[in-house]
């Protein structure tokens, strides 16, 4: 009766636990989070062309670059080719921060210039509003979900 049992030696958790699945790695490293700041991946070249132009756009923005020696655990993906040898550059990409308030600056300043956008666009749109056939502007979406037609 006590033949077909398993020894408690083969009953462990290392020998019970499931199989770890493959997963597809992270292209770029998640630094780990610092309060206040807002981290970004800025282009500093693009298909081995450097891109000076990018680059100073997003410093003269606010973004800083990080150094690696704040952040230890990136530097295994630190490129020994970098123009930037301090700081943390992953494949033509460079890692940055800001503070969080100069973000949400940034992020309201482009939404409103989205914002005016959209309403110059709808502004030109009903200019050529006509009584005898009027247009309209719908601002809203709506989604059905069904079986479709036969």
């Amino acid at each position: 009766m006590g033949d077909n049992r398993l020894t408690r030696d083969s009953a462990t958790r290392e020998t019970t636990q499931r199989k770890a699945a493959w997963v597809q790695p992270d292209l770029l490293p998640t630094p780990r989070d610092e309060d206040g700041y807002r981290f970004r991946w800025i282009r500093t070249s693009l298909m081995g062309k450097v891109d000076p132009t990018n680059t100073s756009a997003k410093l003269r923005e606010g973004w800083v670059p990080v150094k690696a020696e704040d952040h230890p655990e990136l530097q295994t993906y630190a490129d020994p080719a970098s123009r930037f040898k301090d700081n943390v550059e992953v494949g033509g990409l460079l890692l940055c921060k800001a503070p969080i308030e100069l973000v949400e600056q940034r992020n309201a300043h482009y939404a409103r210039q989205a914002e005016s956008q959209i309403q110059a666009v709808d502004n030109s749109f009903m200019k050529m509003n006509d009584a005898r056939m009027p247009l309209f502007s719908e601002k809203r979406s709506e989604v059905r979900f069904g079986k479709g037609s036969k």
